[in-house]
């Protein structure tokens, strides 16, 4: 591939807005007022202390988005390596002195806010490896050696992040970064080398554990084994999937989670609590709201003319796709309870702005879809 440009680009701010998704900007907001409302309830029907604070970040998140989604998408490929770059330090000054908070060292406390690194590399990682394989030939994407360096640098940062200790997000960025491998072209094979070696390291793999993370392995297989302990989460959850039924309890009057029953209903769990009050039509609504946005984002990727592009919004999507069916999967019981909340959903500000990000960089990237890579 070729060094990347977008061209002479004088598209004016009025002509970009033009050309824009409505239709996905207006979803992204739908989300964020379903995931209000949830935190109201979640509050017993009050404002405090996580509806209004999760309102106001989304507002000052959007307005992030739209000023990313103008910027000329030309930056986004200078400034690919020095963002990744940026969020490896991070990582490293987390691992040197970070914030420590519920038994993990994850974030790096700014005395106003704090900032979560790894939610930022999940975005440092995808524009890296757009902008490696942008000027990679098919050739070097072929040939063992021409995948080292991004193979090396997608398990810095993983290793990093899995000693935090937080395996969840550490497999996310693994995966967003396989996925990417897979779209370039990397053969078959490689892929099922590297799976036949991790199964290989798994007994070593499994000492290597926190004990924590263990028993949410034992309790994924066998939830009734500690019912009150490890398994009592997943059990309350599953209790308050099936009590919605198909039309719910109605708001404010989930019983699971207004008598306390359901732990951390404002973040990993919140899908559970919208489940029981707004039953499975609510939850099929939300489904279908997230797989449109999704099924828009790989349109956009797919319609672009521009390879840097192109890998920037697979990689962005994707990642996006993994926090949905991960939490999702989790809080139903089909995956093990990780520490991954539901986007726009769930309450959290530096994932809310890691999210937001990502939409800003795709809307611009969708903007300039009739540009090639010269």
């Amino acid at each position: 591939m070729a060094e990347f440009e977008f061209g002479e680009n004088k598209q004016s701010w009025q002509q970009k807005l033009a050309q824009m998704s409505f239709v996905y900007i207006f979803l992204i907001v739908l989300l964020a007022v379903i995931g209000t409302v949830t935190l109201y309830s979640a509050a017993n029907g009050d404002w405090n202390p996580w509806a209004i604070k999760h309102l106001s970040r989304f507002i000052t998140a959007f307005g992030v988005m739209m000023i990313l989604a103008f910027v000329d998408a030309k930056y986004y490929y200078r400034g690919a390596y020095l963002f990744y770059f940026l969020s490896l330090l991070l990582l490293i000054a987390v691992e040197l002195g970070g914030h420590i908070g519920m038994g993990a060292q994850r974030w790096i406390n700014l005395g106003v806010f704090k900032i979560q690194p790894s939610e930022l590399m999940k975005i440092g990682i995808v524009l890296f490896l757009a902008r490696y394989f942008n000027v990679t030939t098919t050739q070097g994407i072929k040939s063992v050696r021409g995948i080292i360096i991004p193979i090396i640098f997608t398990i810095l940062p993983v290793g990093l992040i899995a000693a935090e200790p937080d395996l969840g997000t550490a497999l996310m960025v693994l995966c967003t970064a396989a996925v990417m491998l897979f779209a370039v072209g990397v053969q078959w094979w490689k892929f099922a080398l590297a799976f036949a070696a991790v199964g290989a390291a798994l007994p070593v793999a499994w000492n290597c554990l926190h004990e924590y993370q263990q028993n949410r392995v034992l309790t994924f297989l066998d939830p009734e084994r500690d019912p009150l302990g490890t398994g009592y989460h997943i059990i309350q959850s599953k209790i308050a999937f099936g009590s919605g039924g198909v039309f719910g309890k109605g708001f404010l009057h989930g019983t699971q989670t207004h008598l306390n029953f359901l732990p951390e209903k404002h973040t990993d769990f919140i899908f559970t609590m919208f489940s029981e009050e707004f039953g499975l039509l609510g939850s099929l609504s939300l489904l279908v709201i997230n797989i449109l946005v999704l099924s828009l984002g790989y349109a956009f990727a797919f319609r672009t003319r521009n390879y840097f592009a192109r890998l920037t919004m697979l990689g962005l999507n994707t990642n996006y796709f993994l926090y949905v069916f991960i939490n999702i999967a989790m809080v139903m019981g089909v995956l093990p309870v990780v520490g991954v909340p539901l986007p726009l959903i769930s309450y959290g500000g530096t994932v809310m702005f890691s999210i937001m990000v990502s939409f800003g960089i795709m809307l611009c990237m969708s903007v300039n879809y009739d540009e090639r890579s010269d």
